[in-house]
């Protein structure tokens, strides 16, 4: 139900109880954590796809009543906005593996020194060396 069907993919969730129980079950699989309002702006305007695969543009975000894509980027966090439930935007964003590596390794916990699990705030270092 997250449309995680391939490594490097993300996608944006709110906290519900219901999200946050599908996170635990693949804790295993994935990594998340909340991004910044820079590090979303950039996955916005980097990554972010209309259906199609066309490109996130300024006039697009003004047809849903933003000015700009940090405005939107900041309603999505405060959560005015459902991202998932955007019908024209693509969910998933898919990425770059990081750039010089996984600094641990990919079948451990990030708390015991891997990659896996949630990572809090450090999910923004990691986001940026993806994009």
């Amino acid at each position: 139900m997250l449309h995680l069907a391939r490594s490097n993919n993300a996608v944006l969730v709110d906290d519900r109880p219901s999200f946050l129980g599908m996170l635990k079950e693949a804790q295993n699989y994935v990594t998340w954590g909340e991004p910044s309002k820079e590090t979303l702006t950039l996955l916005l305007t980097k990554r972010g796809r209309l259906l199609g695969n066309k490109k996130i543009t300024e006039e697009h975000l003004q047809k849903l009543g933003f000015k700009s894509a940090e405005e939107f980027a900041e309603a999505v966090l405060s959560g005015r906005v459902q991202y998932w439930k955007l019908r024209e935007m693509q969910h998933v964003f898919r990425l770059h593996p990081p750039s010089k590596g996984f600094k641990g390794s990919i079948k451990k916990s990030y708390v015991s020194g891997g990659e896996l699990g949630y990572r809090g705030d450090a999910i923004n270092e990691l986001m940026k060396r993806m994009l």
